[in-house]
């Protein structure tokens, strides 16, 4: 099995005018960092005209499919019947998107059958990132 799970979604867009565009984004996840997942958002879909990523842990997304969690430049919370809203805060403003909660499920549970949730830590090299963080220091 593949130590990195993929998968595309259809992410509508909401923006203060009465209209929500659909973009395609990338959901990631990565056996190497346990704890995070990564939602990419291509050129179109961004300010700057450049992909656009964001890290925030698989907890937060999982727990914000059935309650409303975050308080950081992240935020997830359930939506109407089978959506949920994902917030992405930043200086430059707040992008809100809606996400079909069951590509979500799907992709969450994928994850778990890589890492199980709770055993995240199993999965640490604490040994390669501590000589990672140190390697100019010696």
């Amino acid at each position: 099995m593949s130590p990195v799970i993929e998968q595309a979604v259809q992410a509508r867009l909401v923006a203060s005018v009465p209209r929500a565009d659909t973009v395609h984004a990338t959901l990631r996840y990565d056996r190497a960092d346990p704890f995070a997942v990564r939602m990419a958002f291509p050129p179109p879909a961004t300010l700057e005209g450049t992909e656009v990523t964001w890290e925030f842990s698989r907890e937060l997304l999982a727990t914000g499919m059935t309650e409303p969690i975050g308080v950081g430049d992240v935020r997830v919370r359930p939506f109407g019947y089978g959506r949920t809203v994902v917030e992405f805060h930043a200086p430059e403003g707040t992008a809100m998107v809606h996400l079909r909660s069951w590509e979500l499920r799907d992709f969450l549970e994928r994850s778990e059958d890589l890492v199980p949730a709770g055993r995240e830590h199993l999965y640490l090299d604490l040994d390669h990132d501590l000589a990672e963080l140190l390697g100019d220091a010696c």
